[in-house]
């Protein structure tokens, strides 16, 4: 049976093709507070702003492509079983070649009923504008998971890293919770590694490579031979 590398990524990894961070130095939150695009509460105060916000985020994405990070994870698949829990809301991995791929905080590329949460569309990098409503009349907003709100991938997510055999942690912080926490999943004799450039918290026995993504990655899969 192929081994499970279980890869959990964040926004250190798209950073890298040109797409802005939230939490770093003239990161989105820089710009934007939480309180005004990120939360339920925001929405119902200024819809407007939020669906520009995400508007926004949706047509840089367009424009971004899959860097060797993403592709080199994609190819394990060639070798491993693969599965990506991203916690970035962009379809890079999927781009690069991942197809087995789990977002924790939702999709920019989808859109969802404000008022009945199973209703979930593609709409690639279009934009969602007031008054553009759901089958059953009710506004689309983004299919983000805003501050506030449930993570509804989380245990799934937790399950899948249990199974892992090699845990890999990429351009993440490791300190934005419920997300950070899948860490702890992770059975006690599995090999854990950190590619991070900045400074990761703190995983005990983990092996952390200071360096980017797109050169971590590459040091990282040298190392499986």
């Amino acid at each position: 049976m192929q081994d499970h590398i279980v890869v959990l990524t964040g926004a250190g990894i798209s950073a890298e093709s040109g797409l802005s961070t939230f939490r770093d130095n003239g990161g989105l939150w820089e710009q934007h507070s939480v309180y005004d695009v990120a939360t339920p509460e925001a929405f119902a105060r200024n819809q407007e702003l939020v669906l520009r916000f995400y508007n926004d985020r949706r047509r840089q994405l367009e424009s971004a492509q899959p860097n060797q990070a993403h592709r080199l994870l994609a190819e394990l698949e060639q070798c491993y079983r693969v599965t990506v829990i991203t916690q970035n809301v962009d379809d890079l991995h999927e781009r690069g070649g991942a197809s087995n791929v789990i977002h924790l905080h939702g999709e920019l590329t989808k859109a969802r009923s404000s008022r009945y949460p199973e209703l979930v569309y593609d709409i690639g990098y279009r934009d969602i504008n007031p008054g553009d409503a759901c089958q059953r009349g009710a506004q689309l907003r983004p299919h983000i998971v805003w501050f506030g709100e449930e993570v509804p991938m989380l245990e799934k997510a937790a399950e899948i890293v249990r199974t892992a055999d090699h845990l890999l942690i990429v351009g993440t912080s490791l300190q934005v919770y419920p997300a950070a926490g899948l860490v702890y999943e992770v059975d006690r004799d599995v090999p854990i590694t950190v590619i991070d450039p900045g400074e990761p918290a703190s995983v005990s026995r983990a092996r952390v490579i200071r360096k980017g993504a797109v050169e971590g990655v590459a040091d990282w899969v040298n190392s499986l031979g």
